[in-house]
């Protein structure tokens, strides 16, 4: 449908090609740091992970320390899955939280929410098993930003002015929030743009995660204050809990669509709502980019999140298989419930037999998919004093009706939005994709790869392309670069669409493929402050 080599979004931005090593990120400096990791003898995963930790600096605002993180990679002609993300600490019971006063999901900020950060172990983890240079040696670009500063983003400015107003408010019923001031407005104030940064606090963090491959974090001295402030505060988390935590390595999970195989990572997490919703998708003709196919993708997209809302959790606990939800007969069964006409969305029932993101990649055909997330932002607004750990709020995904396979419980996983994506052909690498921001994350995903697959579109002109978004019920935001007449025609078919003027609200987005000719061509996201750097 389109030329390839086609720009016809106007973000101004064009796919970035290169031979030797690709690093894609929100942020140009994390950017720069993996390629400069690459470029002193690492491999693409050292370079994801240099990435990785300089975003916990540079863009606190969505991402730290205390953050939980997902992976995956291709090695050797290989796909690995690594789920790091964590669990319910032991103090935890519906009984506590009830007292609480928390009837049906637990609150936002304070420890309230807070489960075992899993961040630190993933660095350590791919370091170990795939990274070439010592975690040391990778760390060292984020802490020489968070010891000597880097300038204040745009988008740092705006969302700490935001989120600082928000957790003033909730200081009464969260007070171990006032460490958070402490710790990202000293001098009592939010940073302008432009201005110098630092955090020391976060320096001398990342320095002893890196000297002891995040030792220090699960089982050290860093340990010990995490479950100290947790103690003070009446948080779930203890110190038998951060010494117990260890990443799981995961098989990835596909669906087949035009010949292409997309991945994503099993549940606790949601990537397996973009595959329900292509393997519904699949049984229509391809996507054309008009009314028709529109109504088809929001009414597939909202059948499959009916289902992950309904089924996924961890996995110990669901009810229903990963392999049900993706079975081509269950994807048939859902698609014949679409019609011209839109519907409210309901779960089926499978019959037996679910941010900050970076991928990079390197000339020996290495390739991985990363991301990682404190969820709303800077989290709970929970900062371990002294340390910068600024502690994420996941529990927040937890549902406290007992009856649902996603209630929370001790040692179990919320259902996570984060979602890292693959795509593969033929038994060989084409690359990693993500698109992050909250539940948008599967929906950005299908949304990219029906543009790529269907629509023969470039990765920049994939990540150009204007989104949509549902929210729930029959409500769908669209951005406004959609037509008029477009949106009107879809109303005409029953969805409740409203126009979103903030650029936010439909995710960021990189992509990295093989171009099959030897090179990589990588793209990233005009929504943000995003960079594809490469050698």
């Amino acid at each position: 449908m389109f030329e390839f080599g086609s720009y016809p979004f106007p973000s101004k931005r064009f796919v970035k090609y290169a031979i030797n090593g690709m690093c894609a990120t929100s942020h140009h400096l994390a950017a720069q740091a993996g390629v400069d990791v690459m470029r002193k003898g690492g491999n693409a995963f050292d370079a994801a992970i240099a990435a990785a930790t300089c975003l916990t600096v540079l863009e606190p605002q969505s991402n730290g320390i205390g953050a939980d993180a997902f992976a995956i990679i291709w090695h050797k002609g290989k796909i690995y899955g690594l789920n790091s993300s964590g669990y319910m600490g032991r103090r935890f019971s519906l009984e506590a939280a009830k007292a609480k006063g928390w009837e049906t999901k637990l609150p936002v900020y304070g420890f309230g929410p807070v489960t075992v950060p899993g961040a630190p172990a993933a660095w350590a983890a791919v370091n170990q098993r795939f990274g070439r240079l010592p975690l040391s040696e990778v760390m060292a670009p984020a802490i020489n930003y968070a010891a000597n500063g880097q300038a204040a983003t745009q988008g740092l400015h705006d969302m700490m002015k935001l989120f600082s107003g928000r957790l003033k408010d909730q200081l009464e019923n969260a007070p171990e929030c006032a460490s958070w001031f402490d710790c990202f407005m000293p001098e009592g104030r939010v940073p302008e743009v432009g201005e110098i940064y630092r955090n020391p606090d976060q320096a001398k963090t990342l320095q002893d995660i890196a000297d002891t491959n995040a030792e220090s974090f699960y089982r050290g001295n860093l340990a010990d204050q995490i479950a100290a402030y947790s103690d003070k505060f009446g948080g779930w988390i203890t110190k038998e809990d951060l010494e117990a935590y260890q990443p799981e390595w995961v098989d990835p999970v596909c669906v087949n669509y035009r010949g292409y195989d997309v991945w994503e990572l099993p549940p606790n997490g949601q990537g397996i709502v973009a595959l329900m919703a292509l393997n519904i998708l699949k049984n229509f003709e391809p996507s054309r980019g008009d009314v028709a196919s529109f109504h088809r993708e929001i009414e597939a997209l909202k059948l499959a999140f009916a289902d992950g809302q309904r089924y996924i959790a961890d996995p110990r606990h669901m009810e229903v298989s990963v392999a049900d939800l993706l079975s081509p007969a269950y994807g048939l069964d859902r698609s014949k419930l679409i019609r011209d006409h839109a519907i409210l969305p309901e779960c089926g029932k499978p019959k037996a037999s679910g941010t900050v993101y970076m991928c990079a990649a390197d000339n020996e055909g290495n390739m991985i998919s990363f991301i990682q997330s404190n969820y709303r932002g800077f989290g709970s607004g929970v900062v371990v004093p002294g340390t910068g750990i600024g502690l994420q709020n996941r529990g927040e995904g937890f549902s406290l009706n007992p009856d649902h396979p996603n209630c929370a419980a001790v040692g179990k996983k919320p259902y996570h939005t984060i979602i890292p994506g693959f795509l593969t052909k033929g038994n060989e690498a084409v690359g990693p994709f993500g698109v992050m921001g909250g539940f948008m994350q599967p929906q950005g995903h299908m949304q990219v790869m029906l543009d790529y697959i269907d629509k023969g579109m470039n990765p920049q002109a994939c990540l150009d392309a204007p989104r949509w978004q549902w929210t729930e019920g029959m409500k769908v935001s669209f951005e406004p670069a959609f037509p008029e007449y477009m949106v009107e025609a879809l109303k005409a078919r029953g969805h409740n669409i409203s126009i979103d003027l903030n650029p936010g609200s439909f995710g960021r987005g990189q992509i990295i493929f093989n171009t099959g000719k030897g090179t990589l061509m990588g793209a990233t996201e005009p929504r943000c402050e995003g960079a594809v750097q490469a050698w």
